[in-house]
């Protein structure tokens, strides 16, 4: 394995962390659009044709249907939880990598990467619930035709009212079920990648640019094959009425596997994995740029 850049700095890892999600939200946001639409889309009546057949279709249909901007839509959230979402990511990492060093010096193994990934889907956990719960609701209103929220801050102002911070929280467990072991995986294949495309003698912290695209998205794929199922659980149980799932997501699961069968599960897919690609190579990019850019004007933080 070869050595990891030495002293581990959580601060650091904030400030990083927070401008590689933005790099992250702005290429991978139109294909989460897609994702959450063809999650939620309705099931067609017998007879009836579904309302997108598929990832190129629903990218067409709201394309014709919407311009560039419905593939954007509701990005505010995101994008305004996105930064301290991202920055607590990889501050819990980097915090969870110093928690299980005994001395500065200490070469990690990848079980206690994937640990300390673990650890920051904990972290993020307070962020993101809300942010997808808004998005979400967002996203798929354009596509039923309806037009209840104005934009994010509406969003949240209605959800509050009608149910306080519960209402804003609605999906939280499943965002953990989602976060914390997919985000073990994230950071833990990332850490993996680098260390093997380091060339011998060399540090991880002088790799290449195309070498630390292609880690960063191998690892958004490999974290995603792990969140797909929840992911699909969170987005129907965040967008669905109140009241309709009593019992939380067993009652999604049990609807889900009844009516549409165990590959209902891995829904969006496709949409998924064509973003995970270009949109976590842009973060880990944007994290290693900002880490070297912190690491020469503040060496001490």
């Amino acid at each position: 394995m070869a050595k990891q850049p030495q002293p581990i700095s959580p601060l650091k890892n904030f400030f990083a962390g927070g401008f590689g999600g933005v790099c992250l939200v702005f290429v991978g946001h139109p294909l989460d659009t897609i994702k959450v639409r063809l999650q939620t889309q309705p099931k067609p009546q017998p007879g009836q044709t579904p309302l997108y057949s598929g990832t190129f279709d629903c990218f067409r249909k709201t394309l014709v249907g919407e311009g560039v901007r419905g593939l954007y839509r509701g990005m505010a959230a995101p994008i305004i939880g996105v930064t301290p979402m991202f920055a607590v990511c990889f501050f819990g990492f980097g915090l969870g990598k110093r928690l299980q060093q005994t001395k500065p010096d200490d070469v990690l193994t990848y079980p206690q990467l994937f640990a300390a990934g673990m650890l920051s889907g904990v972290f993020t956990t307070v962020i993101m619930a809300p942010g997808e719960r808004i998005k979400c609701l967002l996203q798929i209103q354009a596509a039923t035709g309806e037009t209840k929220y104005s934009g994010s801050l509406d969003c949240a102002k209605q959800l509050y009212r009608e149910a306080g911070i519960r209402g804003v929280y609605k999906g939280t467990v499943l965002t953990l079920m989602r976060d914390v072991p997919a985000s073990g995986m994230y950071f833990m294949t990332y850490e993996w990648l680098k260390n093997i495309l380091t060339p011998e003698e060399k540090s991880v912290s002088d790799l290449s640019v195309p070498r630390i695209l292609f880690a960063g998205g191998l690892a958004g794929i490999f974290n995603w094959a792990v969140a797909i199922p929840p992911d699909v659980l969170k987005s129907r149980f965040q967008t669905a009425p109140a009241g309709k799932y009593p019992n939380g997501f067993r009652d999604v699961l049990r609807e889900l596997i009844r009516e549409e069968g165990v590959a209902s599960l891995y829904k969006g897919f496709v949409a998924v994995m064509i973003r995970a690609f270009p949109a976590n190579a842009a973060c880990f990019l944007g994290f290693e740029v900002a880490m070297k850019f912190l690491n020469w004007v503040a060496p001490g933080l």
